[in-house]
């Protein structure tokens, strides 16, 4: 006891916690390394069965487990290098390189990954330094000898963008990008092209590429929002616009741009939920906001017209779709709003240049069947114009509901009962009655009312029917029925 009181243990408790944690790492890198091996085991295993994910799994866990092994890395770069991803399988190769120089295998692979990545230069370089070591390697000649060749190419492509030359700069890098897949200057190039060829879809394609390959790029899903955006694609570029916010939630260009896209998305598509609701006025409301949002872009704008047409119509305010449809087809020619017009011009009794307004949507998407049932429909009108309009006899919209024509079948009944006239006035009074009680009977029963929307008269007894049969005003047409009084409630 005496002997411990007299150590001086500042100097002994470090020298003893540096021992003990010794013999802690000792004993941890042994048990570690059975479950580096099983983890390799396990990653050759499902890499033979081609299973790359659930092997890449098993190297991360191998690398963590024993981070000086360059095997280790060489077997996840490879991975990396199946699956595409090119900056983790660089990263690999090149620290198997750091470790062990002269791994020829590893500095092939770096080569082919740098020729994907169109870093010529440094393919090239690794493709000498493979020569070196193993004069016979065909793979290590060939990417040699194309390497000067593909830079050249890339300078030229660049050249032709500078030049204006797109389609030129075009044709050059994709042919580039059949051996450079993996090069985001490459697709950033063309897509620069396509914008200033004004082929937006093309440039979408390559900058979501540029994404991928490029990760965490506010910039990049920044300018992919804003094609969307002008392509019309609200909603998709709203979400690009979100991935932008994920990485900087302040971004100067992303936050604005997202507010606005936000409004914009949430009015369109409560024009498409008023508009399936019948509520087609507040349809009316929803695409007038959009047009007070945004108004320099086309393909937006487009869309609010599009609303504005087709809700008018449908609300039977036809002069007003007229207008928001010919707005809409200065823009673009849509078969949609064609259709729509169609429906509006018909709405105006216009038989001849709804028909017209149909073929024209055939010809933009052939075969359409709405617009083909719109060219049926309006010949038979054109032929019902001649005879009787029982909407227009009751004074409703088309689209009036069963309620809604009682209504005016009553108000009309009792405005032109004969018992209110006299003299030859009577006579007139007689056959208003007559037609308001067709209407009422056609307009009432769901099966007669859609044979006459569909342009034939249920009633007409060219079509082969009893003009009144089992009708209740059937003896109308027999001498004079008003002998009695009606009464209504």
């Amino acid at each position: 006891m005496d002997y411990l009181s007299n150590i001086n243990w500042n100097k002994v408790t470090p020298c003893l916690v540096f021992l003990v944690l010794e013999v802690i790492l000792e004993f941890s890198e042994c048990t570690t390394q059975a479950d580096v091996n099983k983890h390799l085991e396990l990653g050759r295993d499902f890499l033979a069965r081609g299973q790359l994910s659930d092997a890449l799994t098993h190297y991360h866990a191998a690398v963590e487990g024993d981070p000086h092994n360059y095997l280790t890395y060489f077997k996840r770069g490879t991975v990396y290098y199946a699956l595409g991803k090119a900056k983790f399988a660089l990263q690999d190769f090149t620290k198997v390189l750091e470790m062990k120089a002269d791994f020829t295998a590893a500095r092939l692979h770096r080569a082919n990954v740098y020729l994907k990545l169109a870093q010529y230069q440094e393919a090239k370089d690794d493709y000498l330094q493979v020569t070196y070591s193993d004069p016979y390697n065909e793979e290590a000649h060939a990417g040699f000898n194309r390497v000067d060749e593909l830079a050249e190419e890339l300078r030229l492509a660049e050249a032709y963008y500078r030049g204006r030359d797109y389609r030129a700069a075009v044709d050059l890098a994709t042919r580039l990008l059949e051996t450079s897949p993996w090069s985001a200057r490459l697709r950033q190039l063309r897509a620069d092209c396509y914008i200033a060829l004004n082929d937006l879809f093309s440039a979408v394609s390559d900058i979501r590429s540029v994404n991928r390959l490029q990760q965490d790029s506010t910039d990049g899903y920044h300018r992919l929002a804003s094609l969307l955006y002008q392509l019309g694609h609200v909603n998709d570029a709203l979400k690009e616009i979100r991935e932008c916010l994920k990485l900087d939630p302040e971004h100067k260009l992303c936050f604005p741009f997202y507010k606005k896209l936000k409004k914009v998305d949430k009015l369109l598509l409560d024009c498409e939920e008023q508009s399936q609701a019948r509520n087609y006025l507040g349809c009316v409301e929803s695409a007038n906001k959009v047009l007070r949002v945004e108004d320099q872009v086309t393909l937006v704008v487009f869309e609010a017209r599009r609303w504005l047409c087709s809700c008018y119509a449908k609300e039977e305010q036809y002069t007003e779709a007229l207008t928001a449809c010919a707005g809409a087809l200065e823009l673009q020619r849509d078969a949609r709003v064609l259709c729509d017009r169609g429906d509006a011009l018909l709405g105006l009794d216009m038989f001849d240049d709804a028909i017209q307004s149909y073929k024209e949507a055939l010809e933009v998407e052939e075969g359409l069947q709405r617009a083909k049932d719109g060219i049926s429909r309006a010949q038979k009108l054109q032929k019902q114009s001649e005879q009787r309009d029982y909407y227009k006899i009751l004074g409703v919209k088309r689209t009036a509901t069963k309620q809604e024509i009682i209504k005016a079948y009553r108000k009309a009944a009792q405005k032109w009962h004969p018992d209110n006239f006299q003299g030859d006035e009577k006579k007139v009074a007689e056959k208003k009655f007559i037609d308001i009680a067709a209407a009422k009977e056609v307009l009432t029963d769901p099966e007669k009312r859609a044979q006459f929307d569909a342009g034939a008269d249920p009633l007409d007894p060219e079509a082969g029917r009893n003009n009144f049969q089992g009708s209740p005003f059937a003896h109308f047409q027999h001498g004079s029925p008003f002998q009695f009084k009606f009464h209504f409630n």
